[in-house]
């Protein structure tokens, strides 16, 4: 009697333990999973705009939700995007042009990573063209000029020569660095370059910083060369930055990027849903000034990525549909 109990039991506890590991690590798509899970978040370097919203979003999940998500520092877009795909990550930020680079396969990625989708689009992310020369008005007048574009194979790379192909100038019709933001704004200030490309949420600390000493300009861009970018490169929006902004003599009309999170595609359905209702439901209660750019009808506007399930079912909820087409 005593062994057959004893059996009895074993068989038991190995249902049970089967029962226990149903799902996965990451949640799996069981209709009991509710999220609780733990996921790591790849923003950026420690002093940028990614890592320090990134954290406060990341509070804000956990303490809001059964889903605990961890901002870690990273190396940026493309390696946000790598560390995804390898496993190292769950949740990143991307720029959406980079996004969809990766997405087609195209320019910083020789093969195609399809194994993420959207999970709101956050802010948009400017493409500023900054100098202290009030020659420069036009990205024709760059010609000739020793202008920073960023790393080679960066993003800030890349968009440059987007805005320069726009107006039938290539890398080699400028005297190129590739140059941060930071260097990129003592090489301006100390007289090395004569303008720079820089990508990044406006206001951007390196250009302030610039602004107390010098005065800054940003060069403008025309209507009739943004609707050919955007036409060629729909991943750009027109976008206005405010004469306000870094008190230039008046606005300036340039093209922008959003700044978006993605996730792993075998990211729960749950956990996903738990991150954006947390965010979208609770603005107001966010600690970083990038609230006022949050917008529920923003964030469901990536249209040539597909969104995560958990992201489409809480749009869904608000009345808006989003792009799920794999």
């Amino acid at each position: 009697m005593k062994r057959i109990i004893a059996m009895l039991l074993a068989v038991v506890m190995v249902f049970a333990l089967c029962a226990c590991s149903n799902g996965g690590d990451n949640g799996g798509t069981d209709a009991k999973d509710d999220g609780k899970v733990s996921l790591d978040f790849v923003t950026g370097g420690e002093q940028g705009t990614y890592y320090a919203f990134g954290t406060v979003l990341a509070q804000q999940v956990s303490d809001k939700t059964s889903t605990t998500v961890t901002a870690v520092v990273s190396k940026g877009s493309q390696a946000n995007v790598e560390d995804i795909h390898a496993g190292a990550a769950q949740l990143g930020f991307v720029q959406s042009d980079v996004m969809s680079y990766a997405y087609n396969g195209e320019k910083l990625f020789t093969d195609k990573i399809d194994d993420f989708s959207v999970v709101a689009a956050l802010y948009m992310e400017q493409v500023q063209i900054v100098t202290l020369d009030s020659n420069i008005k036009t990205v024709a007048d760059l010609k000739g000029k020793t202008v920073s574009i960023g790393a080679k194979g960066s993003g800030v790379y890349f968009n440059a020569l987007d805005l320069l192909g726009a107006y039938g100038l290539t890398e080699n019709d400028i005297k190129a660095e590739y140059l941060d933001f930071g260097d990129s704004a003592d090489s301006l200030k100390d007289g090395k370059i004569d303008a720079a490309f820089v990508v990044a949420g406006a206001p951007t600390p390196a250009i302030q910083d610039l602004g107390t000493s010098k005065q800054v300009y940003l060069v403008s861009l025309d209507k009739e060369h943004i609707d050919n970018l955007i036409a060629s490169s729909p991943y750009y929006k027109e976008y206005t930055i405010s004469k306000d902004v870094y008190n230039t003599p008046e606005d300036v009309t340039t093209v922008a990027v959003a700044a978006v999170v993605i996730a792993r595609n075998d990211v729960s359905e749950a956990a996903v849903y738990n991150f954006v209702s947390a965010i979208f439901d609770n603005i107001d209660e966010i600690g970083h000034a990038k609230k006022a750019e949050l917008s529920a009808d923003f964030a469901a506007s990536i249209a040539d990525v597909p969104y995560h399930p958990g992201a489409a079912k809480y749009f869904a909820e608000k009345d808006i549909t989003v792009n799920t087409a794999a």
